[in-house]
């Protein structure tokens, strides 16, 4: 087990805490989190482009002169892709992207993940989140008091409206739950901050 500052969201330290080696503390599987960062970009995808080929552009229908003695080409439709106004060759339709990792790849991707950020120092562990009003203000004081300035990941333990309508508007910030944590999250954000009772959540699953 190893141990980390909690801080209040006044900056200050209050406590310290103890965090599990099995989630917190692995050697990091760089390929491993690429795949689950390749497959979460994939499954975002909606696969809606689509092109028209050639028997689906309107007109055309007619051969456009006789096959022989013209100097011409040969041609049996104007709607050829070689033809402006021709449908695409080999473009894109329609399909479906999404794909999956198997469980196992997937725990270890994200213990990786978590591991990498508290390497780095990049783990801030909040002793509670709680708001009284919808304000902005409160979370822009509190990513001032713990010193962050880039883009941060705060991370409860269940959803509370307050605390995400709050933080919605602030640029390079998101709020995420425990059941919905991601590798992509954790890594595309400079730090996780992630309230104290959330670490118990997130090591009940992944240890």
């Amino acid at each position: 087990m190893s141990k980390i500052a909690v801080f209040d969201m006044n900056g200050k330290q209050i406590s310290e805490t103890e965090i599990s080696d099995d989630v917190f503390g692995i050697t990091p599987n760089k390929a491993l989190m690429h795949a689950m960062v390749v497959n979460y970009l994939a499954n975002q995808r909606q696969g809606t482009q689509s092109t028209l080929t050639r028997t689906e552009v309107r007109g055309g229908g007619r051969k456009p002169w006789r096959q022989k003695g013209t100097g011409h080409a040969r041609q049996g439709s104007t709607r050829a892709p070689q033809w402006y106004h021709g449908g695409v060759a080999l473009g894109p339709k329609p399909r479906d992207y999404r794909y999956s990792l198997n469980k196992k790849a997937r725990r270890l991707a994200m213990k990786s993940a978590l591991s990498t950020k508290f390497q780095n120092d990049n783990i801030i562990v909040l002793d509670m989140l709680k708001m009284d009003d919808f304000k902005t203000k409160t979370i822009v004081n509190m990513l001032s008091s713990l010193n962050v300035d880039g883009k941060a990941l705060i991370v409860m333990p269940e959803a509370d409206k307050k605390v995400i309508k709050s933080a919605a508007n602030i640029p390079g910030v998101k709020t995420s739950v425990v059941n919905t944590l991601n590798v992509y999250d954790i890594l595309n954000y400079d730090k996780f901050i992630v309230v104290k009772s959330a670490i118990g959540k997130i090591e009940e699953v992944y240890a």
